[in-house]
């Protein structure tokens, strides 16, 4: 007999690996204890070696479902006496170990959710340690009911005998509760008063009445109305102030998706990936989730994984047609499947409350309008207070619950590219999973950017990346990011040896980083926007040492104190080198002219000399005063930045005048293009359509002179993709050739464009360049945290 002492390190509290360990240890007639602790869960074990052995390879191999192990540390101990193996008490002190993100709920809990003869039937907060919340009822670590916000509703008997018992798959699940221990729905109006009867019931009638209803999920409130009734999501638009942007919608299964968006399948060795060592999408098997048939490697599998993310899938013309007002003029729909008990709910009422699980395989008809309840781009709300003050004159009614949440947590975004898959946003389901860091250092905290703000904290080796926050425009969102600095900093047991923001010192992130700083005594370091962009992608990817850049977006101060936006830079750790950036513009009316892509066109007239054609051919009143600007080079500062180029292109074109929310023009102009090259194939780029300068100066000019008087407006979008991403190509190869460096790092917004980032790749692979493109992230500015984090690391390593 031997004895030995295991840590397990990484996602290995609140999965059930403590009852995992306790099952293996019956089989391996092993005796001793597991615990967990503040460096994840502790293991004192005696047996035979051979069983010993057989524990520590199963420890990795056949962890649950929601687990990630990152190591598994041994020694060996003294001989001592032990009856049995048992779960002890969890040890406090300094955090070491990590929380996981909140998951949909699981194949088991449904199948008892809608079983008539289960003590859990039609129990809205129905859980297990294979499901269910984590990040956002977690007040501390180590992960214990008393450190989550169940504390509040101590466990009936019948709850408390399957806490206790190991061989239950809800032993010392956390978040384990029934219709006796709750938490409790309820429904409440506008004015805060109760709405009598059965919540689900009464919620499912306005909704199908053409309510707008306000429902508590995981991370906050969502806002929801019938997607088919077309004046309900109008006056949801009205009262949200939501003009055009397009809403997600929520369907009961993968079945009910076919008269709405196309499913594409995906090749295996391209679209599978293992969320535990990648945190990436990790995708459910048929046996996981009823709401898949046979097995399926493809978008249906992304979107019924148990992260559940919005995922973008192109629309069906009958689609569009019955769904008018969700996207408008988008040929994509983002589409969910029910996250929570509460949504499962709905829509079991709504199919009439069948038995077992087997319907959710059949197509139903309802679909839902699920949009974050924040107005004006504010937070999403998460309590009930704050429900009724922030929503008011939005929501007619509430389908709240007493569970409190503690962090809040937006809906991830993703869409496909190519043959493989992209965050537009990395939130709930995935956050606050840790990406690993090639070496562990001080821990640093990062602030973000302005846009897509999100937080990142270091610890070790491992690199914290908050769920989304959002843009920093208004007071709520602000005091949001300074909520998660220190929500993120308390959970992880952290004290910051660096703080890292960006270098426009206007940023309420910057000045946030600079007041924390200063409070704690801490020094600071300013990031450049598109180094912390290109850093986040050579952390994601484990890489050291020098590298080629292309970053490409809307917009990040420069260095020189001008507006960037396309550029091609040297990245080596902290230390960063402009090798070239794109021919700048005017922007006329500065920041104005970002929102209307017909100034932006007026400023391409300009440059050609063609200054007196603009009143003509920009319809807008302001034509003539944009005009004498440029004349006058007054409040028309130049940019850089790729995404001007794309709004001056679509203005130039007529696909976009004005911009009702971010990145309609380059979405409208990409959504043209891509039209013309499923129809007629990839076009020849432009002959002369680019020039590059000695000095690594990249002038489109010509490309866009090309698009003034085209009479085929989705065949010229696809020539300018086309020549675009040939005139790219050029400019990587020969910075390559001047630099003797063969990998290239691309980050911005822009790459979210799947035709310039799928051809990109295929020609610079084709010429001998690797090429690292953000996976675990967003190429938005969602990942500049985690770069500046990644440079604010190699900077204390260098100093």
């Amino acid at each position: 007999m031997q004895t030995q002492h295991l840590r397990v390190t990484g996602i290995v509290q609140g999965v059930g690996f403590r009852p995992f360990v306790w099952r293996l240890a019956q089989q391996l007639n092993l005796s001793g204890w597991v615990r967990n602790d503040t460096q994840g869960v502790e293991i004192l074990a005696q047996g035979s070696p051979f069983a010993l052995a057989e524990l520590r390879a199963r420890l990795r191999t056949d962890a649950p479902p929601l687990a990630r192990v990152d190591s598994v540390q041994t020694r060996g101990l003294a001989a001592e006496s032990f009856t049995a193996f048992s779960i002890i008490a969890s040890q406090s002190g300094q955090a070491a170990t990590a929380i996981g993100p909140d998951v949909a709920v699981c194949a088991d809990c449904l199948e008892e959710l809608f079983d008539p003869s289960s003590r859990r039937w039609r129990h809205a907060f129905i859980t297990c340690t294979h499901c269910g919340p984590r990040f956002t009822v977690t007040r501390a670590l180590p992960y214990d009911r008393p450190q989550t916000s169940m504390a509040a509703f101590p466990l009936c008997p019948d709850c408390s005998a399957e806490y206790t018992a190991p061989a239950n798959r809800r032993f010392h699940a956390e978040t384990t509760c029934c219709l006796q221990c709750g938490p409790r729905l309820s429904l409440s109006d506008a004015q805060g008063q109760t709405i009598a009867g059965d919540p689900i019931t009464q919620s499912l009638h306005l909704l199908q009445s053409g309510g707008i209803v306000a429902i508590k999920g995981l991370g906050g409130f969502h806002l929801a109305c019938d997607a088919r009734n077309v004046e309900a999501v109008a006056r949801l638009r009205l009262r949200k102030n939501r003009d055009a942007k397009p809403f997600a919608v929520m369907l009961a299964n993968v079945a009910s998706l076919a008269p709405f968006a196309h499913i594409r399948h995906c090749e295996r060795s391209e679209a599978i990936h293992d969320f535990r060592s990648h945190g990436l999408p990790r995708y459910a098997r048929s046996d996981e989730d009823p709401m898949l048939g046979a097995h399926d490697e493809s978008e249906r599998s992304l979107l019924a994984s148990r992260e559940r993310p919005i995922v973008l899938l192109p629309a069906t013309t009958a689609g569009a047609v019955a769904l008018p007002g969700v996207a408008p003029g988008l040929l994509s729909l983002g589409v969910m499947l029910p996250t929570t008990p509460i949504h499962y709910l709905l829509f079991h009422e709504a199919a009439g409350r069948p038995t077992g699980s087997a319907w959710l395989v059949e197509p139903q008809a309802m679909v839902l309008v699920m949009t974050s309840a924040n107005p004006g781009g504010e937070p999403m709300v998460r309590d009930t207070q704050e429900a009724h003050t922030r929503l008011a004159g939005i929501a007619d009614a509430f389908l709240d619950h007493d569970r409190e949440i503690v962090a809040r947590c937006d809906d991830s975004v993703i869409r496909p590219v190519g043959k493989t898959w992209q965050f537009v946003r990395r939130s709930r389901g995935y956050a606050p999973a840790a990406i690993r860091l090639t070496h562990a250092g001080p821990s640093v905290l990062a602030f973000g950017a302005h846009l897509k703000n999100t937080v990142c904290v270091t610890r070790g080796d491992e690199a914290f990346l908050s769920p989304h926050i959002g843009d920093l425009d208004d007071v709520a969102s602000c005091e949001f990011l300074d909520e998660t600095v220190l929500g993120l900093c308390a959970l992880l047991d952290t004290q910051p040896a660096l703080v890292a923001h960006d270098l426009h010192p206007d940023s309420y992130s910057t000045r946030a980083a600079l007041a924390y700083a200063q409070q704690h005594d801490l020094p600071t370091l300013a990031v450049q926007h598109h180094h912390a962009h290109l850093g986040a992608v050579c952390a994601e990817h484990g890489w050291y040492g020098p590298v080629l850049g292309l970053a490409l977006d809307g917009v990040g101060l420069g260095t020189d104190g001008t507006a960037w936006g396309g550029e091609l830079l040297r990245v080596d750790g902290a230390t960063v080198a402009r090798l070239g950036h794109l021919q700048p513009l005017p922007m006329p009316g500065a920041d104005s002219a970002a929102r209307a892509p017909w100034r932006m066109a007026a400023a391409v007239l300009h440059e050609l000399g063609r200054n007196d054609e603009i009143v003509r051919r920009c319809q807008d009143p302001a034509a003539s005063t944009v005009a004498a600007m440029l004349l006058r080079q007054f409040n028309c500062p130049r940019t850089s930045s790729m995404g001007r180029l794309f709004d001056a292109a679509a203005g130039l074109l007529g696909i976009s005048a004005t911009l009702a929310y971010e990145a309609q023009a380059a979405m409208l102009l990409e959504q043209a293009a891509t039209g013309f090259v499923d129809t007629h194939g990839w076009p020849e780029p432009l002959p002369g359509g680019y020039a590059i300068s000695n000095e690594g100066q990249l002038n489109l000019l010509p490309l866009l002179a090309s698009l003034i008087d085209a009479g085929d407006a989705a065949q010229a979008a696809a020539s300018f993709h086309a020549t675009l991403v040939t005139a790219l190509t050029d400019w990587v190869l020969r910075a390559s050739q001047s630099t003797g460096l063969t990998t290239l790092a691309w980050g911005g917004g822009c790459f979210l464009n799947a035709l310039v980032s799928t051809h990109l790749r295929q020609n610079l692979e084709r010429h001998g360049i690797m090429v690292l493109a953000p996976r675990m992230t967003s190429p938005g500015d969602g990942s500049i945290a985690l770069g500046q984090a990644w440079v604010a690391m190699h900077y204390l390593e260098k100093n």
